[in-house]
């Protein structure tokens, strides 16, 4: 039975999100996953909903942090009562097709890619918003749906992979679930999938800020085939899927704040979408790769290293402050790390010589977000730039992503 919505095909006006959302009076406590469609090239970008899906799990995200307090993403999806017009929950997240768009590819023809949205079940009617940025950077409405839970009716689709609990610190309503899906796994190998799940385990709660926040996070485990591949935009270690309904498919009603995919292969690869899924191979610098990843999965966070041959080495160097909380074109640099820095530190910085394991003084470092010059980061090195361990500006961004899950 389709379910019958209606299409608003005009921005609302959005009220200013408050804060204080009482989970209790506006959700019922399970899950709603949205499927939808974002589709365009260089030029157009247009997203619908193809599927709206009953997940049939308790809602195990934030319930006491409803409101996206981070001005990250390139996309929101924002959740408003009906009849008062108030945001009830939003958050962040990115895309692959965000990144397709600066690719030669783009100009040439439209790619469709699929996006997964996981949010608290509405107790009534709700308005909920599909949200791009703007050429401002700003966020505006680009598809609207109404969505009553007494009226509408939800698709229940998905073939549960194999799963098993890996680690179990609390009720998932107050933890950072992560689930592991294993790729590539035949049925010969649980064996070794158990071992590599236990050293996806081991590296992914090993370096800080993650290994202080251990008593933090449940760990699951599920095993299917995600659809990773090796090339993605023709870079031949650019290992990410493109099957988020599969992907979200197999994982059924595992708690999931954030996606691991561990791929059965020795191969250097890996990648990470904020606010959807991070990948790792199983090469021996996956104990750098996944900490790395998850950087940007878990804390919108930017490359910092330089690769100027990239499509979008020009992404950062725009009239606007770039999104991610760990690096600047000194546009707005005041809303950035400016209240971590030591006092009388120079704006920018000059670079100096500091061991591989080791930040160094924090400062404001030319050379960052693919780009030699015109854009910068905290420390001469960090997990995002060198696989250094994070750095303090870094660090502060995750604590705080933690720190929604956990409050």
């Amino acid at each position: 039975m389709k379910l019958t919505l209606t299409l608003l095909l005009v921005a609302l006006a959005v009220p200013v999100a408050g804060q204080g959302v009482r989970f209790g009076k506006w959700f019922d406590g399970r899950t709603l996953r949205l499927d939808c469609v974002r589709e365009g090239g260089a030029v157009r970008d247009t997203v619908w909903v193809e599927h709206w899906v009953d997940r049939q799990a308790e809602w195990h995200g934030p319930r006491r942090v409803l409101v996206d307090p981070f001005d990250n993403g390139d996309y929101r999806v924002e959740m408003r009562d009906a009849r008062s017009g108030r945001v009830i929950y939003s958050r962040g997240y990115s895309n692959l097709f965000r990144e397709y768009r600066d690719t030669p590819e783009a100009k040439l023809r439209d790619g469709r890619f699929e996006e997964v949205l996981l949010l608290p079940m509405p107790k009534r009617a709700v308005q909920i918003a599909l949200q791009r940025r703007d050429d401002r950077q700003q966020l505006v409405d680009q598809t609207v749906v109404a969505f009553d839970p007494r009226r509408d009716s939800l698709e229940v689709r998905y073939r549960a992979g194999e799963s098993v609990g890996l680690l179990r610190n609390g009720d998932p309503a107050s933890k950072i679930d992560v689930a592991i899906v294993a790729q590539g796994y035949a049925e010969a190998d649980r064996t070794k999938m158990r071992v590599d799940y236990y050293r996806m385990k081991e590296i992914l709660l090993g370096k800080e800020p993650f290994a202080s926040h251990a008593a933090d996070f449940n760990l699951y485990g599920v095993r299917g085939d995600a659809g990773a591949r090796y090339g993605t935009f023709g870079a031949d270690r650019y290992l990410m899927t493109f099957d988020l309904f599969r992907l979200h498919d197999l994982l059924g009603t595992t708690p999931c704040d954030y996606i691991v995919i561990m791929v059965n292969d020795t191969v250097y690869g890996g990648g990470a979408i904020y606010n959807f899924y991070a990948v790792s191979s199983l090469h021996p610098m996956a104990e750098f790769v996944l900490p790395h990843e998850l950087g940007h999965g878990i804390g919108g966070l930017a490359d910092e290293y330089v690769d100027e041959d990239l499509s979008y080495a020009d992404l950062h160097r725009k009239p606007m402050e770039p999104l991610e909380p760990n690096i600047t074109n000194l546009v707005d640099f005041d809303r950035k790390w400016k209240h971590l820095l030591p006092e009388g530190i120079a704006v920018p910085t000059p670079a100096r010589q500091v061991p591989r394991t080791e930040c160094g003084p924090l400062g404001v470092y030319e050379g960052a977000g693919y780009s030699n010059k015109g854009v910068y980061r905290p420390a001469m090195n960090c997990m995002m730039r060198n696989y250094a361990p994070f750095c303090p500006v870094c660090r502060e961004r995750m604590e705080a992503v933690f720190g929604i899950y956990t409050k």
